[in-house]
């Protein structure tokens, strides 16, 4: 009986769209791994055959995968111009990515086609070359962010690099690699308050 009223309740969340379809296909969909390619450009992991990993990579009937996971890290990668069209040539949902690994590349700037990955939960951008701390506020649009790495990056050496992600990411809830604390909220909270009102003062004389 309690199984049956179980298998009742978890159609029905289903039906009704609660649990996502992209965390469906991440239930039986291992990431898509183009790690250490020594990829410069990302049109050159077009050509590419992802890593094998634990758990084989499954495809659709057009031969793309069913994840929602995808790990573009340990390369040469300098700018994201063409990562929509990268995600589409391989993710049989591209508009489901929920995890994306560019870590240790050659990346300056913190693109706006990252902020077309609509679901997006989980952005790894740490050990490359962003130096533009406000340029992190553009992923304020991403509302399922809730974890990001970007330590080993110019940004980090920022006093106000940990306080000014948090408050313009309010949803996160880990920041490289380590839990955001209530405390850190009130903290970024008072920072942003401060921040904005010499802002204003400053526009003001």
């Amino acid at each position: 009986m309690y199984l049956t009223l179980w298998t009742f309740l978890l159609n029905a969340v289903l039906h009704r769209n609660i649990i996502s379809p992209c965390w469906r296909v991440t239930m039986y969909g291992a990431p898509v791994d183009l790690s250490f390619k020594n990829i410069s450009s990302l049109t050159d992991t077009w050509i590419e055959e992802p890593n094998s990993g634990l758990r084989p990579l499954k495809r659709n009937s057009e031969m793309k995968y069913l994840s929602c996971s995808l790990r573009l890290n340990n390369n040469n990668i300098t700018d994201l111009h063409d990562l929509q069209k990268t995600v589409s040539h391989f993710l049989a949902q591209p508009a489901h990515l929920t995890w994306l690994d560019l870590s240790f590349n050659k990346i300056a700037h913190i693109d706006h086609v990252l902020c077309e990955l609509r679901e997006l939960r989980v952005l790894y951008l740490h050990g490359n070359s962003i130096f533009i701390l406000s340029e992190v506020d553009r992923l304020g649009v991403l509302a399922h962010l809730h974890t990001i790495t970007l330590h080993g990056n110019v940004i980090e050496t920022n006093k106000a690099y940990r306080n000014r992600v948090i408050s313009v990411l309010p949803r996160l809830k880990t920041m490289d690699f380590s839990a955001i604390t209530r405390q850190e909220r009130v903290l970024a909270k008072i920072w942003h308050q401060s921040n904005s009102r010499c802002r204003s003062s400053k526009v003001n004389q």
